[in-house]
């Protein structure tokens, strides 16, 4: 009778022990369910926005974002060709549609267009629905009007979530953020645009600059820039050339945004 309780006794404590283990495994697999959205997005292969290149070489890309305006549009245009710099714009579809001949510029120019959405919405505030119409609104108005398909999307004022990063992707776009901010929309001192970029310019690097009429000084600034970063040994190469050197280095927060940008 001493052994049969003995025996009893082992197995209770193997079972107690079994259970426990099976609870955590149980309680492992909540986790993982209920966190399978940020495991997606954070995963190797999960959308993602561009803010840079990894490379060695002295390559850099200068962004153009424009909303609104055209009197800050054409200097940097002219600036950019007579220095013969590639430049990607990413333009508003509102823009594109009421300066078509600036667009057919920059297309005749050789520079890359991108989009920057239809209406300036923070697009995590978003529902699905509404995010895929002010993408696919922009679409279809910057590709009839610069006769080239834009695949690459810099949302406005910078603001993304998960969500928004995966219908970009699934829309067939990669969403384009920045390493190095000049901040001249909110700049009057063309000297701290220049001081600015100049400080931050890294290899690979994605430069956020505007040409929307709120920027009263990047036409200023922008020639220095360029004149110094070539002394630097620095090449100017589009957003889609510098992703094609190298391994390019995504970052996929929560959410993304970065204030009223122009």
């Amino acid at each position: 009778m001493h052994t049969v309780n003995f025996f009893y006794v082992i197995n209770g404590t193997k079972l107690k022990r079994y259970f426990i283990i099976f609870v955590a495994v149980l309680f492992g697999i909540g986790i993982i369910y209920s966190e399978r959205e940020n495991i997606s997005v954070f995963a190797q292969f999960g959308p993602s926005a561009i803010y840079s290149v990894e490379t060695e070489q002295k390559v850099i890309a200068l962004t153009f974002d424009i909303s609104w305006g055209d009197k800050r549009a054409e200097p940097i245009l002219s600036i950019l060709e007579e220095k013969n710099v590639k430049a990607t714009f990413f333009l508003s579809s509102p823009w594109s549609q009421q300066h078509p001949e600036l667009v057919q510029r920059m297309v005749k120019s050789g520079f890359e267009i991108g989009s920057h959405g239809h209406r300036h919405l923070n697009y995590s505030k978003l529902n699905d629905v509404e995010i895929r119409n002010e993408i696919s609104t922009a679409h279809e108005t910057i590709k009839q009007v610069s006769g080239q398909t834009p695949r690459l999307l810099r949302l406005p004022n910078g603001d993304f979530n998960k969500k928004v990063l995966s219908i970009a992707e699934e829309m067939g776009y990669k969403v384009i953020q920045w390493d190095t901010d000049s901040l001249d929309w909110m700049s009057k001192d063309a000297g701290q645009i220049i001081n600015r970029v100049l400080s931050k310019a890294h290899p690979g690097d994605i430069v956020l600059m505007h040409a929307s009429d709120s920027s009263e000084r990047t036409h200023e600034a922008l020639p220095v820039i360029i004149d110094r970063l070539r002394e630097q040994g620095y090449q100017f190469v589009t957003v889609s050339e510098l992703i094609e050197q190298t391994s390019v280095q995504h970052r996929e927060p929560e959410r993304q945004t970065f204030g009223k940008i122009y």
